[in-house]
Formats: C-alpha cells, structure tokens, sequence
C-alpha cells in the first residue's frame, strides 16, 4: 500500500511541479526583461561660475606658523557640499600638501597622506606638519573628487618652525 500510496501522489505532484517550476521561469526572464542591466552614466562635470575661487581666510603666502596648524578654507561664488552629490555650483575642499598648484580638471584626486579630503563639507583642518618650508594648495572638486582645475586652486607656503 506504501508503495501506491507513493506512486500515487508522485503523479499528482509532478504536474503541479512543472506547472510552478514553469511560472518561476517566466518570471524570471519577465524581471531579467524588465530590469535590464543599465549602463553607468557618467554625470559631466559641472561648469564652474565665473568669478568662483577658493582662499585660505587665515594662511596668508610667506607666514611663519607652528604645529598645530590651523587651516581655514574659504569659497567665493560656489557652495560647500558633501562628496557623493554633483550639482551645479557646489563641492567640497581638498587640501594638497607639497604637491603642486592644482590637479588638472576633471581628474579624480587621489587619497592619501599628502592629498586631504574633506567630503563632510568641512571648512577648517587642524595640521601637523614637520619643521621647515611646506606648500599648501586648496583644490575644489565636485561631488565626485574631480577637480575643477587650476581656476578653483590657490596655493600658499608657510614655514613651519620648530
């Protein structure tokens, strides 16, 4: 009796198997079809308003300063915003440290010890920097770290005594 009772709801599964096993394939491919894999779209970087710069509002180029230093980092004519949003008119500092006046526009700026990001909209940093002659650049970059180029760059250099 096991036996047919077995074979008996064999049969009766097996269709109703198919029948689901069937439905989850159709919509599967009706899902693959409908959320077809979208390519990445690259957003361009925005346009820089005319008269925008960045300054350093309390580093003036020449000063001699001590550690810790304080830097304090301003924006004419563009908004400060946290990294990961790219609108029109905004973005947030990068501080370069003996590396140069500017990143060229539109490339990404590296992170690292002498490439400083500050995405969380920060306008203040506190450095220490050893002894001796160090080049400060600010470097304004979109919401995705790439720079606006030599146009929202200023540089400075500060002896820093012991």
């Amino acid at each position: 009796m096991s036996r047919l009772y077995f074979l008996f709801c064999s049969i009766l599964l097996i269709p109703a198997f198919v029948a689901c096993h069937h439905t989850t394939q159709q919509a599967q491919s009706t899902n693959s079809a409908v959320q077809a894999p979208s390519q990445p779209t690259e957003q361009a970087l925005p346009a820089v308003p005319a008269g925008a710069k960045v300054y350093f509002k309390n580093l003036k180029d020449g000063q001699v300063v001590q550690n810790p230093i304080r830097v304090e980092m301003g924006v004419l004519g563009m908004r400060v915003d946290s990294a990961g949003l790219v609108r029109e008119g905004s973005g947030h500092h990068h501080l370069l440290i003996d590396d140069g006046d500017s990143i060229p526009t539109g490339q990404v700026i590296p992170k690292d010890s002498t490439h400083l990001h500050f995405g969380n909209a920060q306008t203040e940093a506190v450095l220490q920097l050893p002894p001796g002659t160090h080049k400060l650049t600010l470097q304004f970059a979109d919401g995705m770290h790439r720079s606006y180029g030599q146009q929202m760059a200023a540089s400075i250099t500060i002896q820093v005594k012991k």
